[in-house]
């Protein structure tokens, strides 16, 4: 694996990071991928868990296998209860805007939701951070301070990122062009 980053430096009282990251990661990143059937949500999580180890290590040095298992369990149970938490708040103002929402509503939303954040996720940072930005009300200036372009050049930007999301959902979805 390459050189520990410098970004963890040890004092000789201090816990050997680089130690344990090397022995734990990857049964740590396996465990939380069990717990929450996504890799790439679980290699979040076990970063987040080593952060915590390097911040605040447990008091019981000869327990940081334990400690780190069950803090990177604990962060995906937390990431579950969010999400969910999330899904019914979601549902819940879907069901105030527009009256009872069927089952097969339900069922239609969270498919396009998912076809939506896969379409987001597959587009480059500066073209999902853009649409994420003006979807949600900011003007062009505050899109360009955060994307570090021009705001000039913002029209263009935007017109070009959702031409490609277009492009993209059609491809998804089929040649219809009503959908979105």
């Amino acid at each position: 694996m390459g050189r520990w980053p410098a970004i963890f430096p040890k004092a000789d009282d201090e816990l050997d990071i680089q130690e344990h990251f090397y022995r734990y990661y990857p049964s740590v990143c396996r465990h939380v991928t069990y717990i929450l059937g996504d890799s790439g949500l679980a290699e979040d999580i076990a970063q987040e868990a080593f952060l915590k180890l390097y911040q605040s290590p447990p008091d019981n040095r000869s327990a940081v296998g334990g400690w780190l298992f069950r803090v990177a369990k604990n962060l995906a149970i937390n990431l579950i209860r969010s999400e969910k938490s999330r899904s019914q708040r979601e549902l819940k103002v879907q069901e105030e805007r527009y009256g009872e929402v069927s089952s097969e509503e339900t069922v239609i939303r969270k498919e396009e939701a998912a076809m939506i954040h896969q379409v987001l996720n597959a587009m480059g940072e500066r073209d999902r951070t853009c649409l994420i930005m003006k979807f949600s009300g900011f003007s062009y200036e505050e899109i360009a301070r955060a994307t570090g372009t021009k705001k000039s050049s913002m029209g263009t930007i935007i017109a070009r990122a959702q031409a490609k999301f277009r492009e993209r959902v059609l491809e998804l979805k089929g040649s219809d062009p009503d959908v979105f």
